[in-house]
């Protein structure tokens, strides 16, 4: 997989968790809402990833990234990560949300004509 490895594993997990959206999760469809979620703390690890880079506290092995840098040094892989793992984790909070409601309704629903 080489260079590729971190970009195809983002995919692999955007993949996964796009039936969640179509199932209706609508996480997708309302993009002013996910923009307040993520950027706040998708801002804060870039910077410390930045700080972290700069510092020579950590790196990433030239291998596994394809080389395009954000500012800072930041591999766009990272910052892509910053953004898709967490919107896959929205979308997964938000499919439990509407299958607990839809499990909850029934459950009602079946009090009602005992």
């Amino acid at each position: 997989m080489g260079k590729a490895e971190y970009l195809i594993v983002l995919a692999a997990c955007v993949v996964i968790t796009l039936p969640l959206e179509i199932a209706g999760a609508r996480v997708y469809r309302r993009p002013k809402r996910l923009a307040r979620a993520l950027l706040p703390v998708a801002v804060v690890f870039l910077v410390w990833d930045a700080l972290a880079i700069a510092g020579g506290v950590w790196h990433y092995a030239p291998e596994f990234v394809t080389g395009v840098r954000a500012p800072f040094g930041v591999p766009l892989e990272e910052v892509l990560f910053f953004v898709v793992i967490p919107v896959c984790g929205v979308l997964t909070y938000e499919m439990v949300q509407l299958t607990l409601t839809a499990v909850r309704r029934r459950e009602d629903r079946r009090a009602v004509r005992r």
